[in-house]
């Protein structure tokens, strides 16, 4: 069971990572990511987490112990929003240029 608790956690980290990453992709709109801040970039980041987020779905067993699971998702995904919410990796003092003008609300 603690196996699925950690992986249905890492599912709702990965998936709710992966979504802003994504949408600013098909935005074409910057947004920081380890390997830069291009849309393409962002792209294929939230691409790839859901791939891996999809692909522990299936390592997870969830069928096993489906409320543990529901349940470490749901934190996975709201430990992740309040990351983004509380500025994400922008705390780092690595906003896009045209955050820095202001045109970005907090």
């Amino acid at each position: 069971m603690t196996q699925t608790i950690l992986l249905s956690f890492l599912v709702g980290v990965l998936a709710a990572n992966a979504t802003p990453h994504f949408v600013k992709g098909i935005t074409k709109e910057p947004f920081p990511t380890l390997f830069g801040t291009s849309p393409l970039v962002n792209l294929v980041a939230g691409w790839a987490m859901y791939v891996m987020a999809t692909t522990l779905v299936i390592t997870a067993q969830l069928g096993s112990h489906p409320i543990p699971a529901l349940a470490a998702g749901a934190a996975g995904v709201l430990a992740m929003g309040v990351f983004h919410a509380r500025g994400g990796a922008f705390v780092l003092g690595r906003r896009p240029a045209r955050a820095a003008s202001g045109s970005l609300s907090e």
